[in-house]
């Protein structure tokens, strides 16, 4: 078992150089909790089917994900939560196109918000002083990309980075005033790329350094240019996962490299445990790229631990 709340106060001084705090937000009244993103965020909620729709807790960590453990275990409010993100999700789809053409990226779901949430409509009564937006994205688009001949990932990186800014400020214009963006976590530590060698993880890794550093200078020009915001926080998660990893036996990871192909799609419950592997909650991985909800949980705890500070 993962030392949850060890980790998440050895972990807490890690993350406070990200917090940009410019004035008056505050975590303990914020009543409304907006998130975008990918397979990481998503729960499935499905806004199209009603502001009122249920989370039918669709994660791909077997179990609750940052999204849940920050609204409802580390919420120290009545916050409720918009989960628009969608698994699979990159910035853009004209941009890096995701797995399948039905999934929503960045933009369909900014312009989701835009349609059922941005009016404010009764069970969304948000204000800008009482609501927070979360974004983690660039996952997808720094791997589906990684591959391609045709352009120089850095560069084409920015390109990326202006159309989230224009997102951002798409939710700016609506009301938004509080922001936290979580960096591209190290997915060169992932099976998926660990199985390709260390050639291309080194290369991999590189291009990750690549999209958070734009990503950092992206929220500090956003906040140069507004200056009415009242969060603009880059929350890292980098050393989160490293630690974690750097330190398996000390947190209770059984493997942090590789994963149980039984629990690839996920398990029945929590605490599934089959022949020939040790329990699903005592991996990191629970398949080739998604970290299993005990990760989450330590990451929304940090988070929740910064957004208090």
């Amino acid at each position: 078992m993962v030392k949850l709340a060890l980790t998440a106060l050895h972990l807490y001084g890690i993350v406070l150089s990200a917090n940009l705090a410019l004035a008056e937000f505050s975590w303990g009244d914020t009543k409304f909790l907006f998130t975008f993103g990918d397979s990481y965020t998503t729960d499935g909620y499905n806004i199209s089917a009603g502001i009122d729709s249920p989370d039918p807790g669709f994660t791909s960590s077997n179990g609750p994900n940052w999204v849940e453990f920050l609204g409802g275990t580390y919420n120290v409010t009545d916050t409720k939560v918009f989960n628009l993100a969608s698994g699979g999700a990159t910035i853009d789809a004209a941009l890096v196109p995701p797995f399948l053409p039905t999934v929503l990226s960045v933009v369909d779901q900014v312009s989701q918000f835009q349609q059922f949430l941005a009016p404010k409509p009764t069970g969304a009564k948000w204000s800008s002083s009482d609501s927070l937006f979360a974004i983690w994205i660039g996952i997808n688009d720094v791997g589906n990309s990684f591959p391609w001949t045709n352009i120089s990932q850095p560069i084409f990186y920015e390109k990326l980075m202006a159309r989230l800014t224009s997102q951002v400020d798409i939710l700016y214009d609506s009301g938004a005033r509080s922001f936290v963006f979580l960096t591209v976590p190290p997915t060169d530590r992932a099976p998926l790329q660990i199985e390709q060698g260390p050639e291309v993880v080194a290369r991999f890794k590189g291009f990750l350094a690549d999209y958070n550093n734009l990503l950092s200078a992206t929220v500090r020009n956003f906040t140069q240019h507004h200056s009415d915001v009242e969060l603009a926080m880059v929350f890292d998660t980098r050393p989160i996962f490293n630690t974690l990893l750097d330190n398996s036996q000390t947190f209770g990871f059984v493997n942090v490299t590789g994963y149980c192909e039984a629990y690839e799609n996920g398990t029945a419950d929590m605490t599934t445990q089959v022949a020939g592997c040790a329990p699903v909650s005592s991996y990191f991985w629970l398949n080739s790229l998604h970290p299993l909800f005990t990760v989450h949980n330590i990451l929304a705890h940090a988070l929740s631990t910064a957004l208090s500070t």
